[in-house]
C-alpha cells in the first residue's frame, strides 16, 4: 500500500540546517527544564505509599488536603484519578509505619470530608531504597539500549549512520522526558518502559532509511550525496506516514478509553513516534550527511586480484 501514487519531489536536505537548529533548541530547552523543574517520578521511582478513593460525589480537592495537613499528613500530595469522583494521596516514605496502619490513618481522616462512605480503591507501597534502585536501573537500562543500538549499526551499516542514529535516539527520548518534565506529568515505570519503545521504534524507521540510502549509493551512478538521500526519503516517505499513522490511530484509542492507568505510556509513546517519525527523516540522515558519508564509504569491498566489473564468487 502507497500513501502517494508516486514518488514523491520533496527536497528535505534543503531544509536539513532549519531543522537542525529547531531540534537543538527543543533539545536545549527540554535540558533546561529538565535540570530546572525535574521529572515528576512516580511512586515507582520515588518510594513512599499510594493510596487510591473513591467518592459517591465530585470531591473537594482542597477540603481533602486540609483534612490530610492538620492530621500530621502535610506533604501528602493530592489529585483526581481520571474522573472528578476518583482521587489518589501520595504520602512519602514513613519509617516505623506499616502500610495497612498508614492507609487506615488516610481513610479515617478522610472519612471526615464527606458525609458518605469513602471506598479505598487500592494502596501501593515503594521502599525509599527500591525507588533509588529502580531509578538507576532505568537510567542503565536507556543507556545500555544506545549503546548496543551503536554497535549493532556500527556493523550493519557504517560508524557515520551509527552515529546518526544515536543522535537521533538521543534527540527522541530527551525531548519526551523534556515534555513530561514541562508539564510535570508523572514518570514511572510504564512511561519508562515508552522511553524504550520509543528507541526501537524510532531506531526501525531509521534502519529503513539507512537501507535504501545504501541500496542506492551502490545503485545510482550519478548524483551527488545530497541528491541521493533525498531519493531515499522520498521512496521511503510512504512507509513511513503509514507507519506512524496506524501506530498513533491505537495509541490515541489507547489515551481515550484506556483508563488513566494507561495515561503515561500512551503520551509518551504518542510524543516519542511524532518526534522519532521527524528525526527519522531529518535528525539520523542529516547527521549522516554532515560527518560526511559518501559513495565510497558504502561501496562493497572488492578482493585483490578482481578485475573491475567481475563480481565477488
Amino acid at each position: 500500500m502507497q500513501l502517494f501514487n508516486k514518488t514523491t519531489t520533496f527536497d528535505f536536505m534543503a531544509k536539513r540546517k532549519l531543522a537542525m537548529i529547531i531540534s537543538v533548541l527543543l533539545v536545549i530547552g527540554s535540558l533546561a527544564t529538565l535540570f530546572t523543574r525535574g521529572l515528576n517520578f512516580g511512586l515507582d521511582f520515588s518510594g513512599g505509599t499510594l493510596i487510591e478513593m473513591g467518592y459517591a460525589h465530585a470531591a473537594d480537592l482542597n477540603a481533602v488536603r486540609k483534612a490530610l495537613a492538620d492530621n500530621e499528613f502535610g506533604d501528602a500530595v493530592v489529585q483526581n484519578f481520571g474522573t472528578a469522583q476518583d482521587i489518589i494521596v501520595r504520602l512519602a516514605p514513613r519509617e516505623g509505619v506499616s502500610n495497612v496502619d498508614l492507609s487506615s490513618k488516610v481513610i479515617a481522616v478522610l472519612q471526615t470530608t464527606s458525609t458518605e462512605k469513602v471506598d479505598m480503591r487500592r494502596v501501593e507501597f515503594v521502599g525509599p531504597q527500591v525507588g533509588d534502585e529502580l531509578t538507576e536501573q532505568g537510567g542503565l537500562a536507556v543507556l545500555y539500549a544506545l549503546i548496543c543500538i551503536f554497535i549493532y549499526v556500527f556493523f550493519r551499516f557504517e560508524w557515520r549512520f551509527a552515529a546518526g542514529s544515536v543522535a537521533a535516539l538521543f534527540h527522541d527520548v530527551l525531548i519526551t522526558l523534556g515534555i513530561f518534565s514541562m508539564l510535570q506529568l508523572d514518570f514511572d515505570l510504564t512511561v519508562l518502559a515508552a522511553c524504550l519503545a520509543v528507541i526501537g521504534y524510532s531506531l526501525n524507521d531509521t534502519i529503513v532509511v539507512f537501507d535504501r540510502i545504501r541500496e542506492n549509493f551502490r545503485k545510482m551512478r550519478k548524483g551527488t550525496s545530497i541528491e541521493i538521500i533525498n531519493s531515499s526519503l522520498n521512496q521511503t516517505l510512504s512507509r513511513t506516514l503509514i507507519t506512524s499513522g496506524t501506530t498513533l490511530l491505537v495509541l490515541l484509542a489507547l489515551f481515550v478509553v484506556g483508563g488513566e492507568l494507561i495515561h503515561g505510556f500512551a503520551t509518551a509513546l504518542i510524543i516519542g513516534i511524532v518526534v522519532g517519525t521527524y528525526s527519522s527523516i531529518y535528525i539520523a540522515s542529516s547527521s549522516a550527511l554532515m560527518l560526511g558519508v559518501s559513495k565510497a564509504d558504502l561501496m562493497p569491498v572488492q578482493k585483490e586480484g578482481l578485475e573491475e566489473g567481475q563480481e565477488l564468487p
